[in-house]
This record gives C-alpha cells, sequence and structure tokens, in this order.
C-alpha cells in the first residue's frame, strides 16, 4: 500500500496550516489530530519511507520492523492508547495480543517470565522470591501509583504563562519525587536481594539506561504500561503509518518522502516555514519538529539569530546510546520452529550496571543485554502474507563511537574493514540466538545487521541514538521539554516531549496538537 508520495518542488507554492518535520508515531498522530480538526498540514519525511521508527524493510521474502516489538494496554478498547490510535487510524488499526508471557528474563543460572495481568505478575515473581513477597507488593503498588501521577507531570506540559506558573509544581512534585531518583535508588528501599533487583530491571532496554543510571518514573511507566498484557500490529508495524496517512490526507493534508529540511526559517523570533535542503522555502503559519530535541536547535536552528533565551540548555540532557540489530530471516513458518510471542531477554548476570561498563570498557566481553524478538510469530496474517517464512531480531548495545570512522562513507559503501566489524558482531548476536532458540539452528537462511549508523540514516539521529535524550533522573527535572517552544509557532513533539517507545511518541503527538489548537484534546477522547 502506498504511503506518501515523493517531495516535488510545487508544494511551495501551496498553503498549509502547519509543517511537521518528521513521521514518526509523534508526527503522524499531531498531523491527523490537527486534520481532524479542520488543519491542512504537511509531512516532510527525510527518508523514503513514511512511519520513522514505524516502518518496515525487506529482504527476500522477509520483512522486519525497525522499531516496533510490542504495545502495551491496546487490547483494552477504553483505554487511552487504543482510542487514541482507533482516532487517527480511522479505526482500521487492529492489535492481535501477544501470549500472557510477554518478557521472558534469562540469566545463566535461571529464567523468570514476567507475565499477565497483574495478579498473574506478583505470583510468578513472589514464587520465584518467597522471601521477598513484601517487596513485591510494594513494589507493584509503587509502580501505579508513580504512572498515575505521571499523568498530571505531562499535562502540565500543555499550560503556558500564568497557568503553567500556577500549577506545574502541583501537578508535577509527586511524579518528580520519584523520577528524579534512579530505579536502583528506590527498588533499593524495597529489597537488598540483587537477583530480585535484576528480575525487576530486566526490560531496562526498552529504555535504554542501567538501574543505576536511569530514572525510576521512566522504569514504573515502562513496567506499568506491560503489565495487563502486551500486543503487536495485525499486519506488522507498517500498517500504522499505512492507516493513518490517509486520514491525514482526507483532511486535505500531505504526507512527503524523500524530502529533507535544512532549516527552519525564523524571522523576529517567529518561526515562519522551512527550507529545504534543495533550497526551497515552504512557508506556514506553524511548524512543528518532531525531529528530536537536538536536531531541532543543534541543525534545524543553526543559522537563526536568537539570544540565549530562546535557546533552551541542551548542556543539561544527553542523547541515549546507539544499538545494533540482527535482522534474520528464517526457510520454516514459526509455528513449525515452535516460536512463541514471548519477547526474551538474555543477560550475563544480574547487575546490569556491571555488565554494561565492562562491555564498554571491554568489548570482548560478554553482551550485556541481548533482545530477541519473534515479530512473525505476533503477527497473525505473517503465514497468509509470507508463507513457510519467519522472522527474528535480537538486538544489543552498540555505542556510536565504535563507528564513528565509517560515518562519512555511503550506505553499502563503508570499505571490508566495515563490513568485517559488522559481521563479528553479527555472529555474536547469532550464536545467542541459537542458544536461546535452538530450533534455528541450521535454519537460517539470511541475516544482516542494522548498526548505529543505519539508525542515523533512518531516522536522522546525529549519534545514532535509538531513543532520542536519556531517560535519566536528570533528563525529567527539564521544564522546557515541551511542546510550547521560546521561538513564536515554533513547536516539538516527539519522544523528548514525553518518553520513548511508540505509546510516549503517539501521547506527545495528542500532547502537541492540544498545545497547537488551544483545546483539551484528551478530555474530547
Amino acid at each position: 500500500m502506498r504511503t506518501g508520495e515523493s517531495y516535488t518542488s510545487d508544494l511551495c507554492a501551496e498553503r498549509f496550516d502547519a509543517i511537521i518535520i518528521g513521521s514518526g508515531i509523534s508526527g503522524l498522530c499531531t498531523a491527523a489530530m490537527l486534520a481532524q480538526h479542520g488543519k491542512r498540514v504537511l509531512v516532510l519525511e527525510k527518508h523514503f519511507k513514511v512511519g520513522g521508527f514505524t516502518h518496515t524493510f525487506r529482504r527476500k521474502e522477509y520483512t522486519w520492523d525497525v522499531g516496533i516489538h510490542y504495545i502495551g494496554g491496546v487490547h483494552r478498547k477504553r483505554s487511552i492508547s487504543r482510542r487514541l490510535f482507533d482516532r487517527i487510524s480511522d479505526s482500521k488499526l487492529q492489535w492481535a495480543q501477544m501470549d500472557d508471557t510477554y518478557d521472558r528474563i534469562i540469566f545463566p543460572d535461571q529464567s523468570y517470565d514476567l507475565t499477565a495481568p497483574k495478579a498473574q505478575f506478583i505470583e510468578n515473581l513472589s514464587g520465584y522470591f518467597p522471601d521477598d513477597i513484601d517487596a513485591v507488593l510494594q513494589y507493584v503498588d509503587l509502580i501505579g501509583k508513580v504512572a498515575r501521577a505521571g499523568i498530571g507531570f505531562f499535562a502540565a506540559k500543555a499550560f503556558s504563562g500564568m497557568l503553567e506558573t500556577v500549577t506545574y509544581s502541583l501537578m508535577s512534585r509527586k511524579f518528580l519525587s520519584f523520577s528524579s531518583r534512579s530505579t536502583k535508588q528506590v527498588i533499593g528501599e524495597l529489597t537488598a536481594n540483587p537477583r530480585l533487583l535484576g528480575v525487576l530491571t530486566g526490560q531496562w532496554g526498552d529504555y535504554g539506561l542501567p538501574p543505576a543510571s536511569s530514572s525510576f518514573g521512566m522504569h514504573a511507566l515502562l513496567a506499568r504500561h506491560f503489565m495487563d498484557g502486551a500486543n503487536y500490529p495485525v499486519g506488522g508495524a507498517g500498517r500504522i503509518a499505512e492507516t493513518i496517512v490517509p486520514v491525514i490526507e482526507e483532511g486535505g493534508g500531505r504526507v512527503v518522502v524523500s524530502a529533507a529540511v535544512d532549516e527552519i526559517m525564523v524571522r523576529r523570533q517567529k518561526a515562519v516555514g522551512v527550507r529545504m535542503a534543495n533550497g526551497d522555502e515552504i512557508a506556514a503559519p506553524a511548524v512543528i519538529s518532531s525531529a528530536g530535541v537536538m536536531n531541532t536547535y543543534r541543525m534545524f536552528l543553526r543559522n537563526a539569530a536568537l539570544s540565549d533565551a530562546f535557546r533552551p540548555p541542551l548542556e543539561t540532557v544527553r542523547s541515549s546510546s546507539g544499538h545494533m540489530c540482527l535482522h534474520v530471516g528464517l526457510k520454516q513458518s514459526a509455528e513449525t520452529l515452535g516460536l512463541e510471542t514471548t519477547n526474551l531477554w538474555v543477560y550475563p548476570g544480574y547487575n546490569h550496571d556491571r555488565n554494561v561498563s565492562r562491555y564498554l570498557e571491554d568489548p570482548e566481553k560478554d553482551l550485556p543485554i541481548v533482545f530477541i524478538s519473534f515479530p512473525s510469530a505476533k503477527d497473525p496474517t505473517w503465514e497468509q502474507e509470507h508463507p513457510n517464512t519467519a522472522t527474528i531480531e535480537a538486538i544489543s548495545l552498540a555505542p556510536y563511537t565504535w563507528f564513528e570512522k565509517w560515518q562519512d562513507r555511503p550506505w553499502k559503501k563503508r570499505g571490508e574493514d566495515y563490513e568485517y566489524f559488522k559481521q563479528a558482531l553479527a555472529s555474536r548476536l547469532l550464536q545467542a540466538v541459537e542458544k536461546h532458540v535452538p530450533a534455528v539452528r541450521g535454519r537460517i537462511d539470511y541475516y544482516e545487521l542494522s548498526t548505529p549508523l543505519s539508525t542515523r540514516e533512518l531516522a536522522n539521529y546525529s549519534l545514532g541514538e535509538l531513543y532520542g535524550l536519556d531517560h535519566s533522573p536528570a533528563r525529567f527535572q527539564q521544564r522546557w521539554l515541551q511542546p510550547r517552544t521560546p521561538i513564536d509557532d515554533l513547536y516539538l513533539t516527539g519522544q523528548d516531549v514525553i518518553t520513548a517507545g511508540v505509546t510516549g511518541g503517539l501521547m506527545a503527538g495528542l500532547l502537541t496538537a492540544s498545545v497547537v489548537l488551544k483545546r483539551n484534546l484528551l478530555s474530547d477522547l
């Protein structure tokens, strides 16, 4: 199905109410919500495919996602995330619920199942740790409280002026009391058991930081998000853009690919449009960047004559780490191979912080994390579209600095030394896959490794970061990380505004559209 159209200079002559830079879920959500409220929007995507981290790619007869592995809550039709997806996709985006055991945390001596619903989660963890039942109960209660407190914290980002001054502290205080502390600190007050800590934080790869570095606020939001169950888009992640783009177009909007923005045009501290990489200028009364805070201020506003008051303190935040992903194709069906929908998280030991630090100091040490996902098992339509095949994705940490020396070379022409390095990394991930999914041994037909350089090309993040800004305690203390910017008619959306993940980007789109329209769209849902 076609999603988006190729860029032409004819767009310069058209009139739009808003220009949105980037077609990830936040950009698409913002665009669809604005379109449904009578605004004509233009979505500009640098890549040749729409969707950002929700798009897919194909090799031979196989198709893989680049960023979607599971989404919580959308099996509940009354949940906010499900209602919002239904709204912006005209209810055409469907979901397949995964097995109740959505994640399996694997250590050398034992594996632990994280199973929905919440009561089963508690029962499983209490069975694994009978001496820590009180800690498990306190933990589950606490992450629920923090997740609920997050509603007020994120809602406060929509306010401005006197209203923000009056309400921000009141609405944010409770969430900040936890988000300003590390995950290890908070859980350490519930239990002194390092094994329980290792299991409870076994999903840290979903937000990119191990326990001593990550914000407990982010951890609580993520852990609670999946506790009622996980889901996968029917038809694969590509269906997200395929179902949202028509809604934007029906509202008179345009979604354009191969459309690289060079800078945001600012006159008298007011955004007036964008200048494209080919020199074209497209005017609009509002510009919305879904390209990340660092890209927006350091690249798109690099030539803007802004005073210090109009530039946020970027030094108070930092970019998240890069990653590598091994995309595997198999010549047998997921059912034949016995592949499940449960994700595997594989670790060399219970101390995640030590695992990461050792690996960063010496890349020959054990991979600190391997996340293994089975998209073809999760999608009930896979066999119909790709008969007698299956796919697997295996992900691990890969700092951008390891790949810097090849960053100026073009895609697929980075040289033999780059390919040799990639092959060595791919072999390590293959070993992990074959060890923990032995049914695939001898049945792998194709594999390909993506690196932070791939992420840079795909998402236009200069350091190949997966999650935008680090989800550290310091990040959540930055009041300026909100849709409204000091520059009139320039807005932000995306994972830097709320949090990483599809749902984080989705809610950022809702929040930004609310600010632009000066209307509480959450209450409309």
